[in-house]
Parts: structure tokens; sequence; C-alpha cells
């Protein structure tokens, strides 16, 4: 199973491995209070495209467009790879800093794994 959650709400048992996966870290969070497994900077978004896309629902189809093809760099796709193992053994959270829960990184992130989970992504042939 894979779940978001933002990085400012309480983590708990539910979350399973926690994964941050944002390029900056959450302003105001320890990373005591943060209880994360990793911190997946590399998977991030590029900082051109992050600033570009600023989490303006207008630009989002085009954001994941542009972010999915990113995605596919080798060092990106070992770290989905291991990240589609983890959620095939239990429950793996994308842990986001983003105000907006429905358009960010972490939700095209959760999106890519899920297609491979299900075997319907080309890069898992």
């Amino acid at each position: 199973m894979i779940r978001l959650k933002r990085a400012y709400e309480s983590p708990n048992e539910d979350d399973g491995s926690r994964y941050l996966v944002d390029r900056l870290w959450p302003r105001g969070i320890t990373k005591e209070d943060a209880r994360l497994t990793e911190w997946l900077k590399d998977l991030a978004p590029s900082e051109e495209l992050r600033k570009w896309f600023g989490h303006d629902p207008k630009r989002w189809g085009e954001f994941k467009r542009r972010y999915k093809l990113e995605l596919h760099a080798a060092v990106r796709e070992q770290i989905l790879m291991d990240l589609t193992q983890k959620a095939k053994a239990g429950t793996v959270t994308l842990v986001f800093a983003a105000k907006e829960t429905e358009h960010n990184n972490a939700v095209v992130i959760k999106e890519v794994l899920e297609r491979k989970l299900a075997g319907n992504d080309p890069s898992t042939r």
C-alpha cells in the first residue's frame, strides 16, 4: 500500500516506512519529529521544474508530464524500483511539505509506483 501524508501531520504506526520526497526540508520540522525511514531528495523534481510549477493547478498536467520524464533517469528509476519492492512488502508513506495535497510531486510518484505495482509500467518489463 502506498499512502501520502503531509510532513506537518503526525506520524503514526499505520504509516509503515516513511519517505520524504521533497528536495527541501520542511520548515519547522525536526528530523526526530518527522520519523522518516529515509529522505529521498534525489527523487524530487528538479529545481527548475519545481519553481516553474509553483503548485499552480493550471500547470498540473504539464508538470506531471515533465516530472514523469525526469523520473525516468536511471538514478530515479532505481529509487522507484526500490520503493516498489518495499510497497510489495508493506505500507509505504510518501511524505511531502506542500499545502496543496492534490497537486504535488508525491501524487505523481504514487501514481508511478502504483503503475509499477500493477505491472502497467514499461520500465518494469
